[in-house]
């Protein structure tokens, strides 16, 4: 497994090592992915101050370029020093959420255990607030009755009907409708080959990495999370939120 850590944000600088609940928010991440049936988990990182800190809470940190876009990248470049072939697996699981239960981890590695067609993998969870399903800040995806995701977009997907009345189901005036999680299961091979192909335009567009994967033809397994996801950290904000998330389900720190 790999976090990706990348130190500089444009909203929150360095949240990767502020606190929450008297550790830093990397620290929370490792800890779930310790927790998981993960073979090896590493924090790959941009800057010696996530490489300090990690070592100083038990990890094991590699130094990967500062020049990458994406987690994807990074973890391409840590597949490349480790000389992991194509045929192995691994979950990206980024390093601003603190909050991702070790068993949505085990759960997208195992999506793709069991569908060997399959280079990706993900998971989603149902969303209950028209607000969340309007907003271009919640990623939705849409997907096939077998579990194969077909779109994901900032837009509100699937739309409410354009006859002006949305099909039954959904909650609150909007549809049956389904936010991503950011977790993702990779086969090495596909990894390595996104991580070289150029941004197409659906991306672009959208500002979606993933669906570079769909451009290429690449397979993307989804399914519902078992678990119940807390918020990610993009803002000071979100400390508190996150620090309420854990008061609210008992979780330690």
């Amino acid at each position: 497994m790999v976090i990706p850590a990348r130190y500089a944000a444009s909203r929150f600088p360095g949240k990767l090592l502020a606190d929450l609940a008297g550790r830093p928010v990397l620290e929370h991440v490792w800890r779930q992915a310790c927790a998981s049936g993960a073979l090896e988990v590493l924090i790959a990182a941009d800057d010696e101050r996530i490489i300090t800190a990690a070592r100083r809470f038990g990890a094991e940190a590699v130094m990967t370029s500062a020049q990458h876009r994406s987690g994807t990248e990074r973890a391409a470049e840590v597949a490349g020093q480790r000389g992991w072939p194509d045929d192995d697996l691994v979950v990206n699981c980024q390093g601003d959420a603190p909050l991702v239960p070790a068993s949505s981890i085990d759960q997208v590695a195992g999506l793709l255990i069991e569908h060997a067609d399959a280079a990706m993998a993900t998971l989603c969870t149902r969303i209950t607030r028209a607000e969340d399903y309007r907003s271009p800040h919640v990623v939705k995806v849409v997907s096939d009755a077998a579990g194969r995701a077909l779109y994901f977009s900032r837009a509100p997907i699937p739309a409410a009907g354009h006859t002006g009345a949305g099909p039954a189901g959904g909650d609150g005036g909007f549809p049956v409708s389904a936010r991503h999680i950011g977790l993702y299961a990779y086969r090495i091979g596909a990894l390595r080959a996104l991580a070289v192909s150029p941004p197409c335009y659906l991306e672009q567009c959208e500002n979606l990495e993933q669906l570079r994967a769909m451009w290429m033809g690449l397979e993307i397994r989804i399914a519902q999370a078992i678990e119940p996801h807390g918020p990610d950290i993009d803002t000071p904000e979100d400390l508190q939120r996150a620090l309420e998330f854990m008061r609210s389900t008992g979780m330690s720190a």
